[in-house]
């Protein structure tokens, strides 16, 4: 028997300021692709901003449904849209922010699991990593991998 231990190194930010340019400016957009969330059931928007290798960002949010499985989380709705729409290019980074009466909340909301396994694949797709920027009020967290977050996924060779 074998005991393991996995650990998450993040850099934690107090102050958006604080930040590099880069990731400040793609945390605005995460927060401005919130505002335009259509969540009429949990009231809970959330928004997400992806940074493309060639410098192209793109906006998404969260799509909710009165069928609740089938609405949509920003950051699935963000990634995909990015794939279908810009075949060829690399996510290097996604910033989720989320609002909670027209205030961000207070702290940062990492994505569900299953948004967390499409910036995954993604990754591994393009073999480069994908950073992770998460912002609250009170703090905003950068992991520099998606993988980071979900260290025991579900990858193709699983399918072996």
């Amino acid at each position: 028997m074998k005991e393991r231990e996995i650990r998450v190194l993040y850099k934690e930010y107090h102050d958006g300021n604080e930040m590099p340019d880069a990731d400040r400016v793609l945390t605005e957009e995460a927060v401005v692709a919130a505002s335009g969330a259509y969540a009429p059931y949990s009231h809970f928007m959330v928004g997400a901003a992806i940074l493309l290798d060639d410098g192209t960002v793109v906006r998404g949010a969260n799509v909710e449904n009165a069928a609740f499985p089938s609405g949509s989380c920003a950051e699935k709705t963000t990634l995909s849209y990015s794939v279908s729409n810009y075949p060829g290019r690399r996510p290097v980074a996604i910033a989720i922010a989320a609002l909670s009466g027209d205030k961000l909340t207070r702290e940062p909301v990492p994505p569900c699991g299953n948004c967390r396994q499409m910036l995954i694949e993604e990754e591994q797709r393009h073999g480069k990593p994908i950073k992770v920027i998460l912002a609250g009020s009170e703090k905003i967290l950068v992991i520099e991998s998606a993988e980071s977050l979900m260290p025991l996924r579900f990858t193709k060779s699983n399918l072996l």
